[in-house]
């Protein structure tokens, strides 16, 4: 890309002559990526992500665990049928396409992170707000009698 300042009829001229040059360049490797089911096929799968990574979770749909293969559906499920229930099908499909990038995210392992910490803060607050401190109660024990004849 060239920063040349355009100063007369000509210079205009070649850039636009450059610009279409670079137009069909692009076309032409956009037309060979789609040229063929095979290449369709595998430029769809490029979405989900490689499954050649050893040990990524988060390589495509097929690498992750439990909680990220049901997150990928009811994510957008939940969202479309309460925050969009009203919303066109252009902004459902956006919520759908965004909701299943930010489902990569979601994993056993970041669940129960969230769940301990969110524990601990409820077992925070909850111990600020007792009036009294928590006692031991007194261990019972029980004495058999024995008698002696």
């Amino acid at each position: 890309m060239t920063n040349l300042p355009i100063n007369n009829h000509t210079d205009l001229k070649n850039e636009i002559l450059r610009l279409q040059g670079l137009e069909r360049e692009k076309g032409a490797a956009i037309q060979q990526r789609f040229s063929s089911p095979g290449a369709i096929f595998s430029s769809v799968f490029s979405l989900f992500g490689k499954g050649d990574k050893e040990g990524a979770k988060d390589g495509g749909i097929f690498n992750q665990d439990f909680l990220g293969v049901l997150s990928r559906f009811a994510i957008p499920f939940a969202l479309n049928k309460t925050l969009f229930r009203n919303s066109n099908f252009i902004i459902k499909a956006l919520v759908g396409l965004v909701s299943q990038k930010a489902s990569h995210y979601i994993s056993e392992d970041s669940v129960e992170t969230v769940w301990d910490k969110a524990k601990g803060l409820l077992g925070k607050v909850t111990h600020l707000f007792d009036k009294e401190p928590k006692r031991k109660s007194p261990e019972v024990t029980s004495f058999r009698m024995i008698k002696k004849d």
